[in-house]
């Protein structure tokens, strides 16, 4: 980083058809629940967050981005930020789905950059410490690019924040990158000891869920709900080895093109459009 279909709307409908109204009998009035403690009361049934409770999370249900929890990411100088813009035809939410493009650059007059891409973070608007991380989402895969959902955290600059890569895709491949970062291993590590990422296979151009638990002692990375590669901590090697004690945000970033993706080749503007479909966000605290 720095460094299914149709049936999905009515399963979403029926795990929040809870009642709206309750009727409060002893006081004489009616209460009306809020959206947010319906939806966040209702958990998904999945045994595998029987040990959890859902504390916050984003269906993308409206007609547009929600603005008090998501910005636009801001173009930069990284790889996976040369090519962001705030071009309206990057960015729709419809049928509860997030919809994140990559476009071949048809208006180089008022902007230099061949392709342009959309992504959308929390920062500043929502961050959280431990707990546990699911978001599905598919891609369009194309040569050159570069999908990713990751969260970097609030307390320092970059690679003192420490970075936590849940999905990153090249190209068309059957796998994704799953991957932690930090002073340590970007700056002292030579031995890739704890080893700090790893790969899964995935359905390419199907929907998956993307995630990872965390808590004091490990990050352990998870693809549909299996877990895929832990990240340890290690006392003995000292805290820029385990910056993962802070609140962390969320980046969910379309890129195209960039020394890593263009690896394999140069990014094929005839695969274009292309790019990412977001179904939800949530994060889970472990039940006390």
């Amino acid at each position: 980083m720095i460094d299914q279909g149709g049936t999905k709307l009515k399963t979403r409908t029926v795990r929040y058809a809870l009642p709206v109204i309750s009727l409060l009998l002893f006081s004489g009035f009616m209460a009306i629940s809020s959206p947010l403690e319906l939806r966040l009361e209702a958990q998904p049934d999945d045994p595998s967050l029987a040990d959890w409770k859902l504390v916050w999370e984003e269906e993308f249900l409206g007609e547009q981005l929600d603005g008090s929890r998501w910005s636009l990411c801001e173009r930069g100088r990284a790889d996976w930020m040369n090519t962001l813009s705030d071009d309206p035809r990057l960015l729709s939410v419809k049928d509860g789905v997030l919809h994140l493009r990559g476009i071949v650059n048809d208006r180089k007059d008022e902007d230099s950059s061949p392709y342009l891409t959309a992504g959308v973070t929390t920062e500043e608007k929502y961050a959280f410490r431990y707990g546990k991380v699911q978001i599905r989402a598919r891609f369009k895969s194309a040569q050159g690019a570069w999908p990713a959902l990751w969260m970097l955290g609030t307390d320092k600059p970059w690679p003192a924040s420490g970075e936590i890569d849940l999905m990153e895709h090249l190209n068309f491949d059957h796998i994704v990158y799953q991957t932690v970062h930090s002073v340590y291993t970007v700056r002292i590590d030579k031995t890739n000891t704890p080893r700090k990422g790893g790969t899964a296979e995935i359905r390419r151009d199907d929907w998956n869920t993307y995630g990872c638990e965390w808590d004091t002692n490990q990050i352990v990375f998870t693809v549909n709900g299996r877990p895929t590669h832990t990240y340890p901590r290690v006392p003995e090697k000292g805290e820029q080895q385990w910056p993962f004690d802070q609140p962390f945000y969320f980046i969910l970033s379309m890129q195209i093109g960039g020394k890593w993706v263009n690896g394999s080749g140069p990014t094929n503007p005839s695969h274009y459009p292309a790019g990412m479909e977001i179904d939800w966000v949530r994060v889970f605290s472990r039940e006390q």
